[in-house]
C-alpha cells in the first residue's frame, strides 16, 4: 500500500514536471517571439498647420535615424517601426484621436507634436496608458511632472528647456564681452518668456547689467513701440525669443533706426528663410541645435543633413536634430531597460541620463526636467543675410525661474 502510495505520488510528480517543463517551453518560445517583434513609435505630427515647420524636419531626420539603426540590427535584435497619425492642424480631439488610433495599433512609445499645448490631449492618451509620451523639440519644462502631475513622469521632450538656453545665452554673451543687455520679451509663448527670464538671471549673475526691460506679443502689433523704446537705451545687445511675423519686424525694426547693436535670439530665430532683402539682418546671432549652412562642427550632424537633403527634406533650421536625437535617447533607454519599453521603465532610466551622447552631442535629463539640459549650442551669425557658425557653449548654470 505504501509502495503504491509513493510511486502514484511520483507518477503525479513527474506528470506536473513535464507538463511545466511543456508551458515553460511553450512560454519561451512565446517570448522569443516577442523579443523578435518590431518596437513601435507612434507620432502624431502635424504636416500642414502651425506646427508642421517643427513637426515635419523631426520626423524626417528620425526616420532617416530609424533607418540607419535598422540597418545595424535594430534594438537587441528588434526593429524600430515608426507609425504616423495626421493632427490635421493639432484639432485637440483629431489629435487625441490620433493617439488613440497609434495606441490602439500597438504603439510601445507616442511621439508628439513640438508645443506642449498642441501636444497636451496626445500626451494624457499616452501616459493614461502607461505608455512614454516623447517630444522632438518642446522647449519648455512643462513636459513632465509640472504639468501632467504625477503620470508626467512618462513625459519627456529632446527640444532644449528654456531655462537652459537663456543661461547659455548669457555665457555667450558674457564671453564676447558685452556687459550690458536690454531685454525684450515676447509673451506669446512661456518658451519665449522664460529664455529671456533665464538669459535676465543669469547675466546679472555673471555680473551684466540689464538697461531695459520691454515686452511685445505675437498678433498684438506692438513690436514697432517695443523697438522705438528699445532704441532709446543703450546697450551691449539686444536679447529676445521670437519667432514668426514679429521677428522680422524687430530686427528690420531696430536696423532701419540706424542702430548696429548686436542682436541675440533664442532657436527659434534660427535660419534665414525670414530675412528681409532692405535693411539685410546684420549683426544678428542665434543659439541652435545644429548649424544648417554647411558648417555644423558634427561630421554626423552634417551627414543627417545631406541625407535630408537627398531624401527631399532639407532642413531650414536645427530644430530637424530633435528628431534623430529622441529616437538615440529612446533607444539608449530601451537598452539600458534591457529591452523593455514599459513606459516606467524607460522613464526611470531617462531621468538618469547625464552627458549621454545621441547624434547632435551629449544631453541630460533629471527627475525635475524633463526636457533636455547641457547640450552644446551652436551659436550662428548672420551677416548680410548670410549666415555661418560661430562657434559652441553650454550653460554652466540652469537658473530657477
Amino acid at each position: 500500500m505504501k509502495r503504491t502510495t509513493r510511486w502514484g505520488g511520483l507518477a503525479v510528480l513527474l506528470g506536473a514536471a513535464i507538463a511545466i517543463a511543456a508551458i515553460a517551453g511553450a512560454t519561451g518560445g512565446h517570448a522569443a517571439t516577442d523579443a523578435k517583434k518590431p518596437i513601435v513609435i507612434g507620432w502624431a505630427f502635424d504636416s500642414s498647420g502651425n506646427m508642421a515647420p517643427f513637426d515635419n524636419p523631426a520626423l524626417a531626420a528620425a526616420k532617416i535615424r530609424v533607418k540607419q539603426i535598422n540597418a545595424k540590427g535594430g534594438v537587441l535584435g528588434r526593429r524600430l517601426q515608426i507609425k504616423t497619425c495626421n493632427t490635421q492642424g493639432n484639432n485637440p480631439a483629431t489629435a487625441k484621436a490620433c493617439a488613440v488610433s497609434l495606441l490602439g495599433q500597438g504603439s510601445n512609445i507616442i511621439f508628439t507634436t513640438c508645443d506642449v499645448d498642441y501636444a497636451t490631449p496626445v500626451v494624457q492618451a499616452a501616459i493614461n496608458r502607461g505608455v512614454l509620451a516623447v517630444a522632438p523639440c518642446i522647449g519648455t519644462d512643462q513636459m513632465g511632472p509640472k504639468r501632467f502631475a504625477a503620470k508626467g513622469k512618462l513625459a519627456f521632450s529632446f527640444g532644449n528647456v528654456a531655462q537652459d538656453e537663456g543661461s547659455a545665452m548669457a555665457q555667450y554673451a558674457w564671453s564676447r564681452g558685452w556687459k550690458s543687455a536690454a531685454l525684450a520679451t515676447n509673451t506669446y509663448l512661456v518658451y519665449f518668456k522664460n529664455v529671456v527670464q533665464a538669459f535676465d538671471k543669469r547675466f546679472r549673475q555673471l555680473g551684466g547689467k540689464i538697461v531695459d526691460r520691454e515686452s511685445y506679443a505675437t498678433g498684438a502689433n506692438n513690436v514697432n513701440s517695443a523697438v522705438t523704446r528699445l532704441n532709446s537705451h543703450k546697450a551691449s545687445v539686444y536679447v529676445t525669443s521670437t519667432a514668426f511675423g514679429e521677428l522680422p519686424a524687430f530686427v528690420s525694426g531696430i536696423r532701419s533706426l540706424g542702430n548696429k547693436t548686436p542682436i541675440l535670439n533664442s532657436w527659434a530665430g534660427d535660419g534665414t528663410y525670414w530675412a528681409t532683402s532692405n535693411p539685410k539682418v546684420t549683426n544678428y546671432y542665434f543659439v541652435t541645435f545644429a548649424s544648417v549652412f554647411g558648417d555644423d562642427p558634427s561630421t554626423a550632424v552634417r551627414a543627417m543633413i545631406a541625407s535630408l537633403k537627398a531624401a527631399g527634406a532639407a532642413p531650414g533650421t536645427g530644430g530637424f536634430l530633435g528628431g534623430a536625437d529622441a529616437i538615440d535617447g529612446v533607444v539608449t533607454a530601451i537598452k539600458r531597460a534591457h529591452g523593455s519599453t514599459k513606459g516606467s521603465a524607460l522613464s526611470a532610466q531617462l531621468v538618469k541620463f547625464k552627458r549621454v551622447p545621441v547624434l547632435g552631442g551629449r544631453i541630460s535629463f533629471s527627475t525635475k526636467l524633463h526636457t533636455v539640459y547641457g547640450r552644446d549650442y551652436r551659436v550662428i551669425q548672420i551677416q548680410n543675410n548670410k549666415a555661418s557658425f560661430k562657434g559652441l557653449v553650454r550653460a554652466k548654470v540652469i537658473p530657477t525661474l
